[in-house]
């Protein structure tokens, strides 16, 4: 098993940065990141929402590490310090011993490549995985088309790979904004931006640029559904919403489009952080649930820091990469500190130009900005439109509690379920919800489903979103092939006994 004093997950800007601050205070860092994945990842819209919009050129791994690395020059940088950079590399678990368990020899951290996958001990780990997309449904989401505006990032500046001819992006604050203007220096025509908001959000002379290069701004309009043959989108029916974020009778109008580009918000990706029992706490202004830590980017669990989305994202950080840099930047620092390499004269005079500007505070509540979208998506488009798209949940049966329609299961008894026959035994709790309707146990686990599901049961609880637990996690939180989780062959006594692992009961075949 390999061991490393410090192991750092995410090659994104507070990834590299804190690396290379580690490295050049003498430690020796492993930098890991997923980039690039595998086309069949992809698919299953894992780690972002890619919704199908990728050329083939994805298959191509050797071009697409080339192109990888040459999108982030921060990496040769890294290099350069002496870190260890291993590109598409996956982390699929993370462990240690805690009060119910104490069989391991030290943390350690499950990784996989294409091939196989095995098991990295740690002393020190920072937690730099970035954020992911937050899906919200709405009719049509489900065809090829419909993708998250990290996923149309990756696609247009790691891989150069995005499918997309025409373009409109839902979000008119900054992460919006900041999409459309890429799509369109790549030749994408952007037909639309759409918010729900009476007025845009973000930067004022990003939206006036756009305006002027000829993006339509739609305000206070929703999307009531993609249209689309052959499982792609064709086209987009927007229409106009009052204050009440319903629709206003015959204000709709159809654009053009093959894709559709939710832009809403960024949610941090805090799988490896749940999993090792960092304290985590609900911040509606840095996108829901986000680690607990200190001015030095040090978590609840002492040898695991955090740095970048994955510690919080805000709208401002899309025009901002020094906050996410810093904080990175920080967080190295904090562990060439914890491990001995600086002492804590230099620690303290390393984070002294870092402190003021790596700590951002931000006054908009991001989960409100969600609740209005929701809202005014399921006003006009209703409630029969899957909220997990995997496991083809609609937004009724999650309320109904309703078994999986694959299932054609049905009874009088279970007719009289619902999310109001659970409410006087105990409060409302995703997990118990995810295992009597399935929603977020589809293949690309929860995430484009995780937070309008709880949004969801928030609302016809009449809970606050903040106290609705977080959706749990479980490794491996990647998809794996089981070629790759265990590459062994079964034994020959598998092979003559496998009956019983179907049935305990059942009598084991000779």
């Amino acid at each position: 098993m390999e061991s490393r004093p410090l192991v750092v997950v995410g090659a994104g800007v507070s990834g590299t940065a804190a690396a290379v601050e580690a490295a050049r205070a003498g430690v020796q860092v492993t930098l890991i990141d997923e980039n690039p994945i595998p086309q069949a990842m992809a698919a299953l819209n894992v780690p972002q929402f890619f919704g199908q919009r990728f050329n083939p050129v994805l298959h191509d791994r050797a071009l697409m590490l080339e192109r990888v690395g040459a999108a982030n020059e921060a990496l040769a940088e890294a290099e350069e310090a002496g870190v260890d950079v291993r590109l598409g590399t996956c982390v699929w678990g993370a462990f240690r011993n805690s009060e119910t368990g104490r069989i391991l020899d030290g943390p350690q951290l499950g990784l996989a490549d294409n091939e196989q996958s095995w098991l990295m001990k740690y002393d020190r780990l920072i937690v730099a995985a970035g954020a992911r997309d937050l899906g919200v449904a709405f009719t049509g989401w489900n065809l090829a088309g419909a993708m998250g505006a990290n996923g149309a990032h990756a696609l247009m500046h790691h891989y150069q790979a995005l499918a997309s001819r025409r373009m409109v992006v839902l979000g008119a604050g900054n992460l919006g904004l900041n999409t459309a203007r890429m799509a369109l220096d790549r030749g994408i025509q952007v037909a639309a931006v759409v918010d729900v908001s009476e007025s845009a959000r973000g930067d004022r002379a990003l939206s006036t640029a756009l305006q002027d290069d000829g993006v339509k701004l739609y305000t206070s309009h929703t999307v009531k559904e993609a249209v689309g043959s052959d499982g792609e989108i064709e086209s987009v029916r927007l229409v106009k919403i009052d204050d009440n974020s319903e629709p206003v009778a015959g204000t709709e109008k159809e654009i053009s489009a093959d894709t559709v580009c939710l832009a809403i918000g960024l949610v941090p990706s805090v799988e490896l952080l749940s999993l090792l029992g960092c304290d985590v706490g609900f911040e509606p202004e840095l996108g829901g649930y986000v680690p607990v830590h200190d001015d030095c980017m040090r978590t609840s669990v002492r040898d695991v820091h955090v740095a970048g989305d994955a510690a919080g994202f805000h709208d401002g950080m899309v025009l901002d990469t020094e906050i996410a840099r810093n904080q990175g930047r920080l967080a190295g620092v904090a562990a060439a500190e914890s491990l001995g390499a600086i002492d804590t004269a230099e620690a303290t005079a390393r984070r002294s130009d870092l402190q003021a500007v790596a700590i951002d505070s931000n006054p908009n509540d991001a989960c409100a900005n969600w609740t209005r979208w929701l809202r005014a998506l399921r006003n006009a488009g209703g409630s029969d439109v899957p909220v997990c798209p995997c496991e083809e949940v609609t937004r009724e049966d999650l309320i109904g509690l309703r078994p999986p329609r694959f299932l054609k299961w049905e009874s009088e008894r279970r007719d009289g379920r619902s999310l109001g026959t659970l409410a006087p035994d105990a409060p409302v709790n995703p997990d118990q919800v995810k295992r009597l309707t399935r929603a977020g146990m589809g293949h690309c686990q929860g995430r484009l489903c995780r937070e309008q599901v709880a949004l969801l049961l928030a609302e016809a609880s009449g809970s606050d979103i903040a106290d609705m637990p977080l959706m749990s996690y479980r490794p491996p939180v990647r998809p794996l092939p089981l070629r790759v989780l265990w590459s062994h062959e079964e034994s020959d006594q598998v092979r003559r006994e496998w009956a019983k692992w179907f049935s305990p009961t059942s009598p084991v075949l000779e």
